[in-house]
């Protein structure tokens, strides 16, 4: 039996029903711009901030070359007044076993030698360290320095740059290189020799001397010869980088491999290539 006021009460259900259902419709429509709206200015804002950070941030400070040539003149002067204070004590020691005639007169000397050569390294490099110190002296223009030739770079002495200059054009060594890199090994002396052995203005080691035919180490032509012939194969070897050529020149080409064709982590070996491309970049870049 049906209700006398069923179809009355389903005529209130069903409009309620089709309100909500418009409602839950207009509601399912909105919705999903409003999100996408939303989500659209979250982004935007966050671009906005961004951008404002990038903008604020301090710009990073430039490399300064001169700051970057002290520390590192300094850093060597560390390492070789170390060596000096280790030869001191070494040579103190090696004196009470020749007082005690415990060794001959020749290894006493040798060791005098050494200790000679490791304080004038210290000395070279105090001076060096004085003269990077001074106010930049204004360049000369560069059509000058074309005029000035052999003043632009020399060792104090016409024949080794002469031999610079034939054996950089014969074996493809910008002679500049071979300057750059004698200054440093022997500060152009032929009779120089090191504590580990390196010989001449080239300061070649006697493997690598005997490789290149080096009969003697001391002799101006040979030494010039065999250093450039070097230089040449680290150069080709590596690519044509000058930093990793002069790593392998100073600390071999084993080493530069060794640690992945990059400049072996030796405090010495680091200070020396950047203190050549220091003198040497600025050539280039005059």
């Amino acid at each position: 039996m049906k209700h006398r006021n069923r179809p009355q009460r389903c005529g209130v259900y069903q409009i309620m029903e089709v309100r909500c259902l418009v409602r839950r419709n207009i509601f399912t429509h909105l919705t999903k711009p409003a999100f996408l709206l939303g989500f659209a200015l979250i982004f935007s804002f966050s671009a906005i901030n961004s951008n404002a950070q990038q903008v604020n941030a301090p710009a990073e400070p430039k490399a300064d070359a001169t700051s970057d040539l002290k520390t590192s003149l300094n850093s060597l002067s560390t390492l070789y007044q170390k060596e000096v204070q280790r030869l001191e004590k070494q040579q103190q020691q090696a004196k009470e076993l020749f007082d005690q005639g415990l060794i001959s007169r020749l290894d006493f000397e040798k060791g005098d030698k050494e200790l000679a050569d490791a304080r004038a390294k210290v000395d070279q490099v105090t001076k060096e360290i004085v003269a990077a110190n001074q106010p930049a002296v204004p360049l000369a223009p560069i059509s000058e320095l074309a005029v000035l030739g052999n003043e632009v770079w020399s060792t104090g002495n016409a024949k080794i740059d002469g031999l610079i200059r034939h054996y950089g054009s014969q074996y493809g060594v910008d002679p500049y290189l071979i300057y750059c890199t004698m200054s440093q090994e022997s500060k152009f002396s032929s009779g120089a020799t090191s504590y580990k052995g390196a010989q001449g203005l080239m300061q070649l080691m006697p493997d690598t001397a005997a490789r290149y035919g080096v009969s003697n180490p001391y002799d101006a032509a040979q030494s010039i010869m065999g250093g450039t012939r070097y230089l040449k194969d680290l150069l080709k070897m590596f690519n044509g980088r000058v930093d990793l050529a002069l790593a392998g020149y100073n600390a071999g080409e084993g080493a530069v491999m060794k640690y992945g064709y990059t400049i072996p982590p030796y405090d010495e070996t680091r200070n020396y290539v950047k203190l050549i491309l220091a003198r040497y970049g600025k050539k280039k870049t005059s």
